[in-house]
């Protein structure tokens, strides 16, 4: 398993838009992939936990991968974020 943390630099955060984008990505990785902000973890394949999570510009995030290709998943995740 891989972690990674990252400040959401996008202005809008990850909402609408850009989490559709994010989930998008996160559906080409076989690994099993989860987002998690303070006490909540969902599962980044998926659209409504990930806009449940309410994740604004500034925040903190962890991006967690376990699988064959976690490597190329939180690459490929955190390219997403940054834009």
């Amino acid at each position: 398993m891989i972690k990674k943390q990252v400040v959401v630099s996008n202005s809008v955060g990850l909402h609408a838009r850009p989490a559709t984008y994010f989930i998008q990505r996160a559906n080409d990785f076989q690994s099993s992939i989860w987002v998690e902000m303070d006490d909540c973890r969902v599962n980044a394949k998926s659209l409504l936990g990930v806009l449940s999570m309410g994740i604004i510009q500034g925040n903190t995030i962890t991006i967690m991968a376990d699988g064959e290709d976690e490597e190329e998943a939180i690459a490929g995740l955190l390219e997403v974020l940054n834009g």
